[in-house]
């Protein structure tokens, strides 16, 4: 709160009076992350084949993650590993924001599958773990480093690893 206070040039009271309590502004503050630099997530689910949602999703996510203007890693995927003793109610916030994109490719690999888009054999639970997992180890990658080069080839290897039609 004092860094915060500081970049924002008010004291504490003045944000509590704003914001409410910390975790009121950590989750006005997620809010605004997903509409803001994390809208590409919406976006790639509107794509119109199931591979290119995956490939929109974990693309924008390895531009976002190595923007030299952006802190390294994405907010929701990693968030809670930076989320110290007595933050149980924002662990919990972004478990659900995780899961939520999880559900959302989910449904969208659901209707790719009903569209013939994707095989019926596909477990679009399992796909849909898949990609959040690997958009979750970009997140850490770019955390420790990783250049946007390193990440579009961890997204070009997840997608080379796209089910093929049967």
């Amino acid at each position: 709160m004092a860094e915060l206070s500081e970049a924002m040039g008010i004291n504490r009271p003045s944000i509590y009076a704003a914001y409410g309590n910390k975790e009121e502004l950590f989750s006005k503050a997620v809010d605004r992350y997903i509409a803001g630099p994390a809208a590409y997530v919406a976006e790639a689910m509107r794509e119109p084949t199931a591979k290119q949602v995956a490939e929109k999703f974990l693309t924008k996510s390895a531009e976002l993650l190595s923007n030299e203007c952006n802190p390294r890693g994405c907010m929701i995927a990693i968030g809670t590993l930076f989320s110290g003793e007595g933050s149980e109610q924002v662990q919990r916030a972004l478990i659900s924001y995780r899961q939520g994109y999880e559900k959302a490719l989910r449904e969208r690999f659901d209707l790719a599958q009903s569209q013939h888009d994707l095989p019926q054999a596909v477990n679009t639970a399992a796909l849909a773990k898949y990609i959040a997992t690997v958009h979750q180890g970009m997140s850490v990658q770019s955390a420790s480093g990783a250049t946007r080069e390193e990440l579009l080839a961890i997204a070009q290897q997840a997608l080379n690893n796209w089910p093929a039609a049967t």
